[in-house]
Formats: C-alpha cells, structure tokens, sequence
C-alpha cells in the first residue's frame, strides 16, 4: 500500500492530499529513508513522521484498503513520540512549507 494511502487509513493523517504534501516536502521517512507518497509499506516498517515541533515514530502493524475509526489504532503501534529542541522556547519553526500540521 503507498504511504499516503497507509497514513489517511490509519488516521495518522487527515486527509490523503495532505499526506501526500507532507511526504513531498520530505517530512516522511520510511525504514529510515525519505518517502515519497508512493513508496509501499509492508507490515513490519517503520514510519517517522515529523509534525512541526514532534517527531512520531510508528511500526506497521497491519495493511488494510479501510478501517473504521475504532480499528484504525490496531493498524500500528508507537514506537516512540518526541519533542524537538528547543520547540519549548519558540527557536523551533517549520511553518516555511507552508503546510498544515
């Protein structure tokens, strides 16, 4: 499944078109590797996600095409969640894309 698909399905993003943007500014990575919105994930890898001033860190639990809400959190677990340096002060800007977070 593309990553932008596995994000919105998982609820991780909102919106498709918005994971597609966010992976186009280079703000995904899967197995540690920039992700463009058609990289496939398989279960087993693993996506860091950096949303403004937090970095999350996911594994990929399970691949399905739909999940209704309350299953959409069995699709990975959280590997770790983290704040970047500095974001507690204000140093910490990344609004330069212009997108949403």
């Amino acid at each position: 499944m593309r990553v932008d698909k596995y994000l919105k399905v998982s609820r991780l993003i909102k919106r498709r078109t918005l994971a597609k943007e966010i992976c186009d500014a280079g703000r995904i990575e899967v197995n540690s590797r920039t992700a463009k919105a058609g990289t496939e994930v398989q279960v087993g890898d693993t996506i860091r996600i950096r949303f403004g001033t937090r970095i999350l860190t996911v594994r990929v639990a399970k691949i399905a095409e739909n999940a209704r809400k309350e299953l959409a959190v069995d699709l990975y677990e959280i590997v770790s969640e983290e704040r970047i340096a500095g974001a507690a002060k204000g140093e910490y800007d990344d609004d330069e894309d212009g997108l949403e977070d």
